[in-house]
This record gives C-alpha cells, structure tokens and sequence, in this order.
C-alpha cells in the first residue's frame, strides 16, 4: 500500500489546531516539534511540517499529496489545487486598514495612496476591482508599523481580533477576504480512495464537533411535541423507561442552536436532560 503525505504548518497559528485535528482523527504520531517529517504509525501517511508558504506549491507539485493551509495563502500563491474540505479553524479576515485620524474616507480614498501588504497578489486583484490606483508595498513583516514609520497611508494585513490594529493606532476600513484552514489536494486527488478514507475521518470529527448528544426523559403524551424538535442524524432514538408512561430520547443537537433548543424542549415536557460532547460522528 503507498503511503500519503499531508503538509501542515511547523510553527504558527495553524500548526497546534491541524495537529490536533490528525490525532482525534486516530492517527498516531510523535515528535513532531523536533521533526520535519514524522510517520504516523497506524494509517499510511507521513506528516510533513513546512513553512505555510510552501504549503501549495508542494501540493501542487506533488510533493505532497495533502495540505492544510489558509485559504489567503492559496490565494496569494495562485497555485493550482482541490479545495477538498473546509476545516473551520484558522478563521480571520484580510482587512485594509488605516490609521485613527485618516483623511481617507471612502475605498475611492485609496486612489494615489501607498498600502504595505504582505500580501500583493490578493490585494493587487482587489484594488484592480475597485477600479483603484494605489502603490502597493511589499515588505515581509510587521505591517502593521509602516503608516506610523511613514512608509504607508495604509495597510493590508489579516485581522483575527483586531487587537494589534488597535495597539498601533490603526482601524479596519475595507474587508478583502475571509480565510480559514482548509484541507487541499493536488488536482484529481478526490478521486483517490485513500485519501477518500482520511477525508471521512476528518468529516466524523468535524461533524461531531458541530453537535452534541443529547438524552432526555419525557411523558409518553408530550412525546410528539418533543420529537417534532428533534431532528437528529436520521431520526431520534426512543426507549421505554421502567416507570410506566415514560420514554427516553437519544438524539444529537447542532451547536449552533443549542440553547434555544434546550429551551423549547423543557417548554415541551423534556426533563433530566444530559448533554455529551460526541467524539465522531460516522455517516
């Protein structure tokens, strides 16, 4: 059997999260810190850890025949890969953003400005759809200093909670893209069936991340109401209790709109309800 290779951040704001994910996805691995490489001992894969940069060209090349990196990194490299599946961690935005007592008003503001970026690619496609005209600055870090350095009237910079903006006296003033870390392939990788068997894994533990289990007693007379919240995967499970008139209800909830539910089944009749975390969730 061949032996895949998934390409994941060494060090970053991606690294701890992708890391996590493998394992709750059963894989067995060590030293990964001390590593560029690390095998994992019970599936046929190797992880490699990279600079996120060098995430999709990997990939592309088929160096890699996985990756999990940000959507802005993709973008800003142009490289040519399959968005196999958005992972739902890694989430911020590319902003421009510009300093507290900016003269600039409006996006037609930027016409004849300067923008440092780390990121010219994406915010060159940006300003070309805007229909502005503005002096892109590419510099490798620390962005966030060049307007009070003088060397920008703006910058363009991802933006997670808004707090460095902040710290150096800058504001969001246009969104460019949302990100998250997402799980690619190189072109015609969804048709490999190993690869199909590490991407149901990593769907399970999504899935179960997104949904609690829930088990709740109710009067066998308020059980229709009951049910008629309770979607579950398929349809909830229901047990006979040993008091006489009683059922159980084995069900799963999305998180999302978990406490409003919890509310409306206590309004229906539902007590001594129990919520569990669900490890993975198998379709």
């Amino acid at each position: 059997m061949k032996t895949l290779k998934i390409a994941i951040q060494k060090s970053g704001r991606l690294n701890d999260k992708s890391v996590e994910l493998l394992k709750n996805c059963g894989l067995s691995f060590e030293n990964y810190k001390s590593s560029l490489i690390s095998p994992v001992s019970n599936f046929p894969l190797e992880i490699l850890f990279l600079r996120d940069d060098d995430i999709p060209e990997y990939v592309q090349d088929g160096i890699a025949d996985l990756g999990i990196v940000g959507e802005n990194v993709i973008e800003e490299t142009e490289v040519a890969v399959s968005y196999l599946q958005r992972l739902g961690f890694g989430k911020c935005s590319l902003k421009i953003a510009i300093t507290n007592n900016s003269d600039i008003t409006d996006i037609q503001g930027l016409n004849g400005k300067s923008i440092a970026t780390t990121y010219p690619v994406i915010l060159g496609k940006f300003l070309a759809k805007q229909n502005i005209d503005a002096d892109i600055r590419t510099i490798s870090g620390s962005v966030e200093i060049s307007p009070g350095l003088g060397l920008s009237d703006a910058i363009c910079d991802l933006v997670s909670t808004g707090g460095t903006l902040k710290s150096n006296g800058l504001k969001p003033f246009a969104d460019v893209m949302s990100s998250e870390a997402v799980l690619i392939g190189s072109k015609g990788s969804e048709n490999d069936d190993l690869i199909q068997e590490l991407i149901q894994r990593i769907q399970s533990v999504l899935r179960a991340k997104e949904t609690k289990y829930v088990v709740l007693n109710v009067e066998k007379a308020n059980l229709p109401g009951i049910l008629k919240l309770l979607p579950g995967v398929k349809s909830p499970s229901v047990l006979p209790l040993a008091e006489e008139g009683w059922v159980a209800v084995h069900t799963v909830i999305p998180e999302r709109d978990f406490w409003g539910r919890i509310s409306q089944l206590k309004q229906a009749g539902a007590q001594g309800i129990v919520v569990m975390p669900i490890e993975k969730i198998i379709l």
